[in-house]
């Protein structure tokens, strides 16, 4: 047997500014971690603040009530006889930084600032903060006279510096600095640090859990070492999903895993190691050796505590903590968790009553709805598992009062009482559409309304006609295409205004006070393409599936159609998409991907050619007719076709329904898509280019067609 230590890495479902949540949800953690017999804890990145605080960052207040909460972590007994490592921002010689702070009681042991700033995607630290540049560098922090009359300190240690605790020590990172090709723990594992820690904001992205947790295996594969991974939960405030899974891995391999996906505010996972086997690993390297002689050496801040644990160490059952395999969910299974839970924040933290959905009986709408019923799903399995916190925001939204004993434990009543959709029809809608919508609202169990808006429809065109003397018609009856198009944006429109009449009354035909969040119901391709109306249905309040594929919504829905045992489903994913806005004739039905010029899955690869490969329009076409089997001329009318509907139509990325972002490619562009939104749309020149070589291509290829029939010949 050798030296025993128990560490725990957290998970917590911080809010943006809520200080007083915040600061209790780390309490709680830290008491959950002392009970398991944890002498380290690590918390998320800014837990204090919460992540997701974007300009209040520059705000002198953020910093006076980080302090003022950091006053009462050191104040509570609770968190003594173990070292805690919190975030929140500082200033130091009135520059802003990104920290940690490692606490032990009732002092300050040592205030380690962010190395290296996330500053790309969704990430804009060099905004708000700068990155501490002093390699192995610290300096004396001045601390404010309330943290003084604590701690009886008046300065710390601010800097690039490791803790030395009486059997081990511990180096510090943030979220980024994994990333980085020459991450801190690299340097600090060859001085001998043993215990690395990674307080993090990292969001959720489709797949993007492999490469998070082949990082963590990999910062001590080769180095050797024990990584303690935390993470931020939930929806702090704006379109990112944080995902949790706090893990804890040895030598490269994990031995414990947090969930990615909960209701539950906190979550602690903790582990016993053996010490010896990291001295173990290390001591079986040669080459190893030779470097860590020749590495620069840390300064060690004194931490007076002993990690490991003799009554561990007596007892002769306690065995250190096992190597497991990563636990990854499916992108289904993503899609399924992660929007539902960020609704379920969004709901019970913005205190509506629930939400409202126009369905329309395609397979967007319907994979939102979906989407609800899967939040359904998860608050009633944490109410059986007696989630308290899940039960009292249940009460609250439905209406219950404090003595109420409601404990929301069926997926369709709960759904029934917080989820309202509507199928708003006209006479361009189809029986099987209606139908569709309202079998699924049936099985889900929400509240249901049919409604047709061929009055309003109506009177808006008599309206026009009435003041201009002209009658618009549908081009399939001889109207322009001007025309054509005005009567398909008033329809859709119309939907939007009904839409948020239905979210602000229903709950007072119901008999309940308050309103309902409407959502929308666009994905990331139709987005992208700028296939929807301005201000008509994907104009709402929150959209979970607006960062999310065509493609990867189908999958959604056939994996859902087993999972959620909806049968309904398979109707959904066989149904041709369409728009429903012109009518319906013996030679014509609307289809979306005829009225677009190209597919979803085309327009998936333009997608991520754009934004994830960074490529301009020549760029794309000169990747696409290498991998497209189609002639040069046609991938170029493809190109050329897409840039210019996505210019055309990028002003209404800027009104984008905030959405949950799930997707690299998304074209959001209050937060993730930084683009103009006035285009030159011929791309006068970027097209002359892609056209040359277009021709030049064509020329070789039937000159090597001609060389081809004279061999034959």
């Amino acid at each position: 047997m050798g030296h025993l230590i128990t560490v725990a890495a957290c998970s917590l479902n911080q809010w943006a500014l809520d200080f007083e949540g915040n600061l209790q949800r780390i309490l709680k953690s830290i008491r959950i971690a002392k009970e398991r017999g944890a002498r380290l804890r690590v918390g998320p990145e800014l837990e204090i603040t919460g992540y997701g605080c974007y300009d209040h960052f520059l705000e002198g207040d953020t910093y006076l009530h980080s302090w003022e909460m950091l006053a009462a972590l050191l104040s509570d007994k609770s968190t003594f006889d173990m070292i805690n490592i919190i975030g929140m921002p500082v200033m130091h010689k009135s520059v802003k930084y990104n920290c940690q702070i490692a606490i032990h009681n009732g002092k300050i042991l040592l205030i380690r600032p962010k190395k290296y700033l996330a500053n790309d995607g969704n990430y804009r630290e060099m905004r708000y903060f700068t990155p501490w540049t002093k390699k192995g560098v610290t300096e004396d922090h001045y601390l404010p006279r309330m943290i003084q009359r604590i701690t009886q300190q008046t300065t710390v240690p601010f800097g690039d510096a490791v803790l030395a605790t009486h059997d081990t020590s511990v180096g510090i990172e943030t979220c980024e600095e994994i990333f980085t090709p020459l991450s801190p723990h690299i340097d600090m594992g060859l001085d001998g640090v043993e215990i690395f820690t990674n307080s993090s904001g990292s969001h959720h992205e489709l797949r993007k859990l492999y490469r998070r947790i082949d990082l963590i295996k990999g910062a001590t594969s080769k180095l050797g070492g024990i990584y303690l991974y935390s993470n931020s939960q939930g929806c702090d405030g704006d379109r990112l999903y944080y995902d949790g899974c706090a893990l804890i891995a040895v030598n490269g391999e994990i031995v414990a895993q947090g969930t990615q996906f909960s209701l539950n505010d906190v979550e602690v996972v903790t582990a016993t190691i053996d010490i010896e086997d990291v001295r173990s690993f290390r001591g079986f390297s040669a080459s190893r050796g030779m470097q860590a002689s020749n590495s620069q050496a840390f300064e060690r801040i004194p931490a007076p505590i002993a990690f490991s644990n003799a009554d561990l160490e007596a007892d002769p059952t306690v065995r250190p903590a096992k190597i497991q395999s990563p636990r990854y969910h499916l992108p289904e299974e993503e899609i399924a968790l992660g929007p539902a839970c960020w609704l379920w924040d969004y709901l019970r933290r913005s205190r509506t009553q629930g939400y409202f959905l126009p369905l329309s009986g395609g397979i967007d709408s319907c994979a939102t709805a979906v989407i609800v019923a899967s939040m359904c799903r998860l608050v009633a399995e944490a109410t059986k598992n007696g989630v308290e916190e899940v039960i009292e925001d249940a009460r609250r939204i439905v209406g219950e009062d404090e003595n109420s004993e409601y404990v929301p434990s069926d997926p369709q009543e709960f759904a029934n009482r917080i989820f309202h959709t509507c199928y708003m029809g006209t006479e361009n809608s189809s029986i099987e559409t209606r139908e569709r919508a309202k079998d699924l609202a049936s099985v889900i169990g929400s509240y249901h309304t049919d409604l047709n808006m061929d009055s309003v429809v109506t009177a808006m065109r008599n309206l026009f006609g009435l003041i201009t003397g002209f009658k618009p018609t549908y081009k399939v009856y001889g109207g322009s295409n001007a025309e054509n198009l005005a009567l398909q944006n008033i329809q859709a429109r119309l939907r939007m205004v009904t839409a948020y009449l239905f979210a602000q009354l229903l709950p007072w035909v119901r008999g309940r006070t308050g309103g309902l969040l409407v959502l929308g119901s666009a994905n990331v391709d139709e987005s992208l393409r700028g296939y929807l109306t301005k201000y008509d249905c994907s104009s709402a309040d929150v959209n979970p599936i607006g960062g999310i594929s065509k493609t990867d919504l189908k999958r959604f829905i056939a994996w859902a159609e087993k999972e959620f045992d909806m049968p309904i489903l398979n109707k959904f994913l066989n149904a041709v998409p369409t728009a429903e806005l012109e009518p319906i004739t013996k030679e014509y039905v609307q289809s979306d991907e005829a009225d677009m010029g190209m597919t979803y899955d085309e327009l998936s690869q333009f997608g991520r050619l754009r934004k994830v490969e960074r490529c301009g329009p020549f760029s794309m076409f000169s990747k696409l007719v290498h991998e497209w089997d189609l002639s040069p001329t046609k991938v170029a009318e493809k190109v050329k076709r897409f840039f210019f509907y996505y210019s055309v139509n990028r002003h209404k990325l800027t009104t984008l329904t905030p959405s949950y972002h799930a997707e690299s490619y998304s074209p959001d562009d209050n937060r993730f898509d930084l683009r103009p939104f006035l285009y030159n749309t011929r791309w006068t020149w970027q097209f002359k280019r892609i056209d040359k070589a277009a021709a030049f291509l064509e020329q070789h290829r039937q000159a090597k067609a001609a060389v081809n029939e004279d061999e034959i010949d």
